[in-house]
């Protein structure tokens, strides 16, 4: 099968999405490489928000009176059924599915990606995560929950892994300088998709809802539209740096104490299985993850049932006390909290990632580790407390450095693992996300039912859930403390690189483009302003949506 990716035809050209047709040529700004990354995740980044969707499509056949389907229908039976509404858990499994299939899809076709390049798995990707939400429409219309698991589930799933890691690699290469914030700039996006995603669905389904519709499929197939329009452009805007490129005046640094993490060599991604140092890093990224997104799904009543009457300066009354209109304001600011942990949760992985850059990535991580110990023991005590302030807090710093973990990563591998493949590699270390996105939640949902079935008040029944997860982390602490420099012995041999750099189309496009260094074309400064315009504004408008709703939480 290999062979076949390096048959060249004579007199035949590399088609328009091929690697060889994005090779940059002198004079590109590297500038241009992060909004093209960003217009893909802000679009994937929507997963985030799906649960949008829930309420209005819980009550699609009935109306204002949701129609609930008999109690003894099984799953199956509710996945084709058209005569009754669907329950929330049911489409709950959407999230199980996005980023089960975006870690696998993520492992099975990375190394394609490293050979194909960003540009073709971007196109792929609109593709499929678009075409997910089409067919999520019709499925939609014709209330048929099996097609919304089909579209945007699966094929959807797929296509968040492959517009994930599309740009890994590329931006590494461009920025070997600043490998943290190069990726930390792009997966950045993928946290903010939902803070644009759901202001704008709700939007949508408001302006296209009928009294017999809630607006839903119409929805879905404008955000289609919308979406594909960014993800072409981020796919088409994307180009790779020749072989051997540098930035102007940079040299690699010498090998030393401060960077001795940093390595020279590159392991290929059908060996890193074998490689100790990945199953380290891997335990890390899901430890870290399993923690975080075992609490962000539950962030909301938590808040409320932690401090209940007491976000309405009522605090004698417990939760279950509340009348309907307390519980309606609680409830709107807990969705401030939710905003305010999302905005952490973005800013987190610009900020850590690009520390990182300064620290280190293995430092990096045990400030997470250590701090997030301390912090996740804390948590019970500033509730029974009433420190309201001090509990917020506390979530917001662990969000930042969920988030920064996402966006650390990638550098942290390519530094340990060479940055030949490491697009790859990072798309097999997602495995450990899809792990954690089963066994987080789980384990917070599980113990919180078993504590409420023994009576424990609802106010403390998150103290055990918080003392096992700052358990986790010390696990996570050991496994970043073992993690050494890889051992040689793993690296490709000089005649392996030259064979994969051939097979990624690398070595004749290099020759090709440094053949015209005398060109004096530059970017042009209006060129990058626009492309980062085009992705900062509607960022921005999220950003202040979401604060808008966060200052209930202040007020």
């Amino acid at each position: 099968m290999e062979s076949t990716a390096t048959l060249d035809l004579p007199g035949a050209k590399p088609g328009f999405l091929d690697k060889e047709r994005t090779i940059a040529g002198p004079g590109f700004s590297r500038w241009l490489v992060p909004p093209a990354a960003l217009a893909i995740h802000l679009c994937i980044g929507m997963a985030y928000g799906f649960s949008v969707f829930w309420l209005p499509l819980s009550k699609a056949v009935g109306g204002a009176q949701p129609l609930a389907c008999p109690p003894d229908m099984s799953l199956v039976a509710e996945l084709f059924t058209t005569s009754c509404d669907w329950k929330i858990s049911t489409m709950g499994w959407m999230y199980t599915l996005f980023f089960v299939l975006l870690g696998c899809s993520a492992a099975l076709w990375g190394g394609w990606l490293e050979r194909a390049g960003p540009r073709k798995a971007g196109v792929v990707s609109a593709l499929c995560w678009c075409g997910g939400l089409v067919i999520s429409a019709f499925g939609v219309y014709l209330h048929q929950m099996w097609m919304l698991w089909l579209g945007s589930g699966v094929i959807g799933g797929i296509g968040l892994g492959l517009g994930y890691i599309s740009p890994v690699s590329t931006l590494i290469k461009w920025f070997p300088d600043r490998r943290g914030m190069a990726t930390g700039m792009a997966i950045m996006g993928f946290g903010g998709g939902a803070m644009i995603g759901a202001p704008l669905a709700d939007l949508l389904m408001r302006h296209f809802a009928t009294p017999t519709s809630p607006g839903v499929w119409q929805t879905f197939l404008t955000m289609a539209l919308v979406y594909f329009i960014f993800m072409m452009s981020g796919a088409l805007g994307y180009r790779v740096p020749p072989t051997g490129w540098k930035p102007e005046g940079w040299t690699a640094p010498a090998k030393h104490a401060n960077n001795a993490m940093i390595t020279k060599g590159h392991v290929h991604v059908k060996r890193v299985w074998g490689v100790p140092q990945f199953w380290l890093v891997w335990l890390v990224l899901c430890l870290n993850v399993t923690a975080g997104i075992g609490i962000l799904g539950m962030a909301s009543p938590l808040l409320q049932e932690v401090f209940g009457g007491g976000l309405i300066n009522k605090p004698e009354l417990g939760f279950g006390q509340l009348d309907k209109a307390q519980l309606a304001s609680i409830a709107a600011i807990a969705a401030g909290f939710t905003g305010l942990l999302s905005l952490f949760n973005i800013g987190g992985r610009f900020f850590w990632a690009s520390l990182s850059d300064k620290l280190g990535r293995k430092m990096t991580y045990l400030i997470f580790f250590v701090l997030g110990f301390v912090l996740y023991a804390a948590i019970p005590w500033t509730a029974h407390m009433g420190a309201l302030a001090l509990f917020v807090a506390a979530f917001c710093v662990i969000l930042s450095m969920y988030g920064g973990g996402f966006a650390t990563v990638p550098a942290y591998l390519a530094d340990l693992f060479g940055t030949q493949m490491v697009g790859a590699i990072h798309g097999r270390l997602l495995t450990a996300w899809s792990a954690a996105g089963i066994f987080g939640p789980v384990l917070v949902n599980y113990i919180r039912e078993y504590q409420l079935s023994i009576g424990v008040p609802r106010a403390q029944v998150y103290d055990i859930t918080m003392y096992i997860l700052a358990g986790m982390l010390v696990l996570g602490f050991l496994c970043n403390l073992a993690i050494r420099p890889v051992n040689p012995k793993y690296f490709m041999t000089d005649e392996e690189l030259a064979r994969e750099k051939a097979l990624a189309h690398e070595r004749a496009a290099a020759a090709e483009t440094h053949g015209v260094g005398a060109s004096t074309f530059r970017t042009p400064a209006a060129l990058v302003l626009f492309a980062w315009a085009c992705v900062g504004i509607p960022l921005a408008w999220g950003i202040w949506i979401t604060l808008q709703k966060a200052v209930v939480l202040f007020h």
